[in-house]
């Protein structure tokens, strides 16, 4: 059961990661428009990366107390702190 768990959890990880990285490389554009290269688009990945694991972390512990999923506005207050939270 635990190891039935355990990869679940890793898949569900990797899925995350794996969608995160392709949301963020189509985001790596600079202002005028053309794609970041070097320096700038490792920075603009890590941190993209970085705020997409937060967001995604997030969500999983937006339950109530009682376990049930929070939704409205219960769920954007809790969303809206533990991304602020995760940042510092």
């Amino acid at each position: 059961m635990k190891k039935t768990l355990i990869i679940a959890l890793l898949a569900a990880f990797a899925g995350v990661s794996a969608h995160a990285a392709s949301d963020c490389e189509a985001k790596a554009v600079s202002k005028d428009g053309k794609p970041l290269a070097g320096a700038a688009k490792t920075s603009f990945m890590k941190k993209c990366e970085a705020d997409a694991g937060a967001a995604s972390s997030c969500a999983t512990k937006a339950v109530s107390k009682d376990g049930k999923p929070l939704a409205g506005a219960a769920k954007d207050s809790f969303m809206k702190k533990c991304e602020a939270d995760a940042k510092k």
